[in-house]
This record gives C-alpha cells, structure tokens and sequence, in this order.
C-alpha cells in the first residue's frame, strides 16, 4: 500500500466494521432507488399513466437527446446516496472520499488526456475496421447538447466512481490489509453491475469482464495515487467517447455524433471492438503507471 492510499484511508480506519459497510451499500442503494421512483412520479404527474411508461422506456435506452440527459440525472441518487451514507455509518463528508483537491483536479486532467490520447489514437488505428459509419445526430444539435452532456457524464461517473472505487474499495482496504480482497471486490461488483443480457445477448459476459478489467485498471490507479482524480478522469473520456462520439452498444446513443446505420454490422464489430477495448484499458493503465513512477 502506497503511503498516499495509506493516508487516504485513515478517515475510514475507526469505522471500518463490515456491518457498516454492508448496511451503507444498502443505503446507497435504496437512496439511488427513491430518487429514481421520485422522478418517475414527477413524470406521472405531467405525462399521465401512458406517457409516463413511454417516457421510462425512452429514458432506459437513452436514445433520445433529453432522454440521455435524464438518465444521467438519475445518478444525482447515487452521490446523495454516498453523502448519506457516510454521515450515517461513517461521520465523514462526501469530499473525504475524493481526496486532496490539488490531486483530485490534476489527476482527473492527467486520466483524461491518457484516454483521450491513447484512446483516439487506437481509433484511428481501427478505423479502416469499422465501414459504414455514419453522422447519427445532427452537429448543430450535437453542439447546443455537448456542454449538458458533458455535465451528465461528469455525474455519472463520479457517481460510480465514488461507489466503487471510493466507498466500497476505501472501506474493505481500511479493514483488510490484502489487496486480493479489496481490489477483487469492487472489481467483481463493478462488471456485474453491467451485466445486461436482454442488451447484451451473447457479448454479456465479455461486457462484464471489459468492464471489470476497467474497474481493476481504475482500483489499481487509486491505490497508487490516494485519490479518485485520475480513475474519475479515465472513466470520463472512456464514457465520452464511447457514448458521444461513436455508438457500437445500440444504447445510450441519443447524442452519439457517430454510429452503424446496419445492427447486423454493428452486431459483427461489437465482439472484436470489445476485445480492442481490454487491449485499449491495459495500455492506458501502463501509460498511467509509467507516468506515476517518473514525477
């Protein structure tokens, strides 16, 4: 254990009881839950019955401009869940589970130019693989959502950021000094938590193990660096480009700038661009290690 984790976990040593753990994550989940359903009955409330079941599919797929904007208002839940939860169980501010501000900030800007650079560059690289790409939103609107999209993004993976890697890691390293436990942990939790076959079909366990290898890339990270500034970071642009520049799911693609007109041939690429994604985690996992060890 680094000394920067060491001194990242000290806030979460004195209550460190799994019970507090366990009950905290149902919390967290039940708060996520409320606020969902509170939503919903506001939209109850303008749209009717009818609408109101229309709107919630809308909203589930994310294939609409606004629609995409409320879904990622939806993980507003998850961070008051977290900020509960903590003062419940714990005693301790939503912004102890962040870290040192500084950290946070350059951390978060270092994680996402890594992505961004690594990321788009293996794009490039595989874009002779990927024909029949085609302009899915119109740029001018595209434009006039990006600044709330971006917002939403920023939410949304703070918020998983903050259960995952924040929360549920910070309190099993602060009771169990083996990283077997508290890195598998939230790892394992991490994928399961994309686990969608009705989505997914035959790719969903190799959804769940690219997503789980992220979570272990982005636990790993925290760890060396004591704070949730540069897997928040990495976790940001892998979302940003995976949700507002090229669609290849069939989800969440409402503000893509880029998708395949054709399911069949997006059906095709789906298994061997996932698998190009692992290989993408793993070096920019490196580049960030590397990058650690030399400043």
């Amino acid at each position: 254990m680094t000394p920067q984790y060491a001194a990242y976990l000290a806030p979460a040593r004195a209550t460190n009881q799994l019970w507090r753990l366990i009950l905290g994550v149902m919390l967290i989940i039940g708060l996520y839950v409320a606020g969902m359903i509170g939503m919903g009955g506001v939209m109850w409330l303008i749209a009717g019955l009818d609408g109101f079941e229309a709107q919630l599919a809308r909203i589930g797929n994310g294939a609409e401009p606004w629609s995409l904007i409320l879904l990622f208002a939806t993980f507003l839940g998850g961070w008051l869940g977290v900020a509960v939860t903590l003062r419940v169980f714990h005693t301790r501010r939503l912004r102890s589970l962040f870290g040192r501000a500084p950290v946070v900030l350059r951390d978060f800007v270092l994680g996402a130019a890594m992505m961004l650079v690594v990321g788009g560059g293996l794009a490039l690289a595989l874009t002779p693989l990927m024909p029949g790409l085609e302009i899915a939103t119109d740029p001018q609107l595209w434009l006039r959502f990006l600044p709330l999209a971006l917002l939403g993004i920023l939410i949304q993976t703070g918020a998983e950021e903050l259960v995952f890697r924040g929360y549920i890691q910070g309190q099993l390293a602060a009771r169990f000094a083996s990283p077997l436990v508290w890195l598998t942990v939230p790892t394992v939790l991490f994928g399961f938590a994309h686990y969608s076959p009705q989505d997914m079909g035959e790719n969903t366990w190799i959804v769940v193990a690219t997503t789980g290898l992220f979570g272990l890339a982005a636990s790993d990270l925290t760890a060396r660096t004591g704070s949730l500034g540069l897997a928040w970071g990495l976790h940001f642009a892998n979302n940003v480009m995976a949700i507002l520049l090229i669609s290849v799911m069939g989800g969440l693609d409402g503000l893509a700038l880029f998708h395949f007109p054709d399911p069949q041939t997006a059906q095709t690429l789906l298994r061997p661009l996932l698998y190009s994604d692992m290989v993408l985690m793993v070096l920019v996992w490196a580049a960030c290690r590397l990058w650690l060890r030399r400043r």
